[in-house]
């Protein structure tokens, strides 16, 4: 991995060239939890993008993987962990980009969408639909299971299934709880239709961390919705489903 420093962060990353060529960049940004080798390397979406003739970069979000740990919430806000994405195209010399991000990483997506539309050329948002806007993503209670003793000591099922997931990663627990507390940002109905940039919004139709995925289209304006057919949350991301629909997307998007 390479490392870049984004204000005084550090944060890792990958950049990947295509089989053939200097292909269009697409920059990949992971889920809560996760880091960029568990979301897109193990489920082949390096392979498969690569194949198709794009250049490849995905982070570690702050407090994620090898970047740098922080403990304080206020420094994972949303607009601030966009930055972060901003700065690595910023620092490859990067102008323009699709940029795709999963569950947490759908909602920065759609965050810098707000916040740098000029440096994207479109918006791939999976694992995450209608509770962009309505409510604030996964529970607090997911901080909590962070912070608790051991994982036999909970009892509820996401909580349980969050706390397993960060421990088999490997993650840093109190970085995690202080991002859950900093990056519980929804938008507003008036912001999501004002991102004009071709998006796909791609959920699992047993997802029931997400929210509706065409309940969010509607509200955009050059949005189309992906279902993909009985996956959750957990495996909608690796779906051959998941991927011929980005393919097909990324090949039509201006």
């Amino acid at each position: 991995m390479r490392f870049f420093n984004s204000n005084g962060i550090s944060i890792a990353y990958v950049d990947v060239l295509p089989e053939e060529g200097h292909g269009d960049p697409i920059l990949l940004i992971h889920g809560f939890a996760s880091n960029y080798a568990v979301n897109w390397l193990n489920t082949l979406w390096f392979k498969t993008l690569g194949k198709a003739g794009f250049r490849v970069i995905a982070l570690d979000n702050r407090g994620h993987g090898q970047s740098e740990k922080l403990y304080d919430p206020k420094d994972y806000d949303s607009f601030v962990m966009a930055d972060d994405a901003r700065r690595l195209l910023d620092h490859l010399n990067i102008e323009k980009a699709d940029v795709m991000g999963y569950s947490m990483g759908a909602r920065i997506t759609a965050h810098l969408a707000l916040s740098a539309p000029e440096r994207m050329r479109s918006a791939l948002l999976g694992g995450l639909g209608i509770h962009l806007v309505e409510g604030v993503g996964l529970p607090l209670g997911i901080a909590d299971a962070m912070e608790a003793p051991s994982l036999d000591v909970l009892t509820d099922p996401m909580q349980r299934m969050f706390r397993a997931f960060a421990e088999q990663t490997k993650s840093d627990l109190r970085a995690l709880a202080a991002c859950i507390r900093g990056s519980r940002q929804a938008l507003t109905r008036e912001q999501v239709a004002s991102i004009t940039l071709p998006t796909l919004v791609s959920v699992g139709t047993a997802d029931d961390v997400a929210g509706s995925g065409p309940e969010l289209v509607k509200l955009m304006p050059n949005a189309k919705a992906l279902d993909i057919p009985g996956r959750d949350h957990n495996l909608a991301v690796g779906d051959r489903v998941h991927k011929q629909g980005v393919l097909d997307f990324l090949a039509t998007r201006p």
